[in-house]
């Protein structure tokens, strides 16, 4: 599965409504730790359909970076049944990132 750009007008559609478990990207096009990490993001995404993977740009959402407290980026923060479980600031390795989806 591909990412998903989330939008507040997306949000319920994509996140909330979610049966899988959903990985929020908090980024913005300016940041360079951001684009460190989108790679690996996609990827994830390409090869655990089992989960949905969604990007936030805070540039373009401020509403849905203040939902979720996010002072720094990148954030990432994974969801199950509408809970917020985990979440991680800055660049992650690929390996920790799923570690954070593997509850």
């Amino acid at each position: 599965m591909s990412v998903l750009n989330v939008t507040k007008d997306t949000f319920d559609a994509i996140v909330t409504q979610s049966t899988q478990p959903v990985l929020l990207d908090f980024w913005a096009s300016w940041c360079g730790p951001c684009r460190m990490v989108s790679p690996v993001i996609d990827e994830i995404a390409e090869e655990n359909p089992q989960i949905t993977v969604g990007k936030v740009n805070v540039d373009e959402e401020p509403e849905l970076a203040q939902a979720f407290g996010v002072m720094s980026i990148p954030t990432l923060v994974v969801i199950r049944n509408g809970q917020i479980v985990q979440r991680a600031v800055g660049v992650r390795p690929k390996e920790q990132i799923l570690a954070m989806l593997a509850d």
